[in-house]
């Protein structure tokens, strides 16, 4: 990914921090934010950043694992919710037009489910890689399409909270009680029979030791896509807003493959699913809220978006203490 900036781009960092320490407020007042900021900026690559256009690419897929009872809804309301998109009235429907996003979502193979983890890989690998194809095209052409300078990332489908969680515990080495939760409402009794599941998918596909192999072994067609939809907006130093578990877990998939990509994301919130923490962790996350969620559909990352766009416009707008007339703080 040639035209992402060096790790250590001193010029582009000093001239975001000089920007950032001579704005009108004491050292460091705006913590997070101003991090966030800096965040954009060295995504884009200019000390002026701009988050004014945004997408939210919301990516959809069923998954044969629900064969195994490891969800408390049924393999059908994939595609009920994918009407609900259409119709307007899902969550992220009503995040996005309460904050301007574009949506977009993506059908990534509800009817068409993945094979059973638990029993049989997923997918080929040439089919997880010509859908990481798939999501690199959709959101290239999602960016163009709207000129977005962030793009939110969010996923639907019923099972998808297995994938997240059997390609967190692989990808980290981690047990599946490590990584598995309740999903959409499981008891304790099922609970436990979906960390059992997992478990046992994850020992049977102990072999799969490239990011490549395990999206194929344990993934989801959305997961990959989704994979694809990151690496892109990296390439195009379009800010990529990671929201929950599912895109967390394609993102270590990415991560695995080019750590570059983590100079493009913005993590959006903490979701509720306990995997998600260990995720973060492992990428040296901080997430922007922490509410408790745990939907998908990239509503974290619709709900954070507002964010990104204050930040640019704090770097790029507000006053320096030249420019007010302000005294700065006296210096021992």
């Amino acid at each position: 990914m040639p035209s992402l900036p060096a790790p250590d781009d001193p010029a582009l960092a000093d001239a975001i921090d000089a920007a950032l320490a001579a704005k009108t407020m004491p050292a460091g007042a705006l913590a997070g934010l101003a991090d966030l900021a800096r965040a954009i900026a060295m995504c884009q690559g200019s000390p002026r950043p701009q988050v004014e256009r945004s997408a939210l690419l919301v990516f959809a897929g069923d998954h044969g694992i629900v064969a195994e009872g490891v969800s408390a809804y049924p393999a059908e309301v994939t595609g009920q919710m994918l009407a609900n998109f259409a119709a307007g009235g899902a969550a992220v429907n009503v995040f996005c037009r309460a904050n301007q996003i574009a949506l977009e979502v993506i059908d990534a193979g509800v009817g068409r489910p993945t094979g059973n983890f638990a029993r049989e890989p997923a997918m080929t690998e040439a089919q997880a890689l010509a859908h990481i194809e798939a999501g690199a095209a959709a959101a290239r052409a999602a960016i163009a399409r709207h000129g977005a300078q962030a793009l939110g990332l969010g996923e639907m489908g019923i099972g998808n909270t297995s994938c997240a969680a059997a390609l967190t515990a692989h990808l980290l080495g981690l047990d599946a009680d490590q990584c598995v939760g309740p999903g959409t409402g499981l008891d304790a009794t099922r609970l436990a029979h979906k960390r059992a599941v997992i478990a046992g998918a994850l020992a049977r596909h102990a072999h799969a030791r490239t990011p490549e192999a395990a999206l194929a072994a344990l993934g989801g067609h959305e997961i990959a896509m989704l994979v694809g939809a990151i690496e892109e907006a990296a390439r195009q130093r379009c800010v990529a807003v990671i929201d929950g578990y599912g895109v967390t877990a394609a993102l270590l998939v990415a991560w695995r493959r080019d750590p570059r990509v983590l100079r493009a994301c913005v993590f959006a919130h903490r979701s509720a699913e306990p995997g998600h923490t260990h995720a973060l962790a492992a990428l040296g996350a901080r997430p922007l809220l922490d509410l408790g969620m745990r939907l998908g559909e990239g509503s974290g990352a619709a709900l954070a978006m507002p964010l990104l766009r204050a930040a640019a416009r704090m770097l790029v707008e507000m006053a320096s203490f030249e420019q007010a007339g302000v005294s700065r703080e006296h210096q021992s």
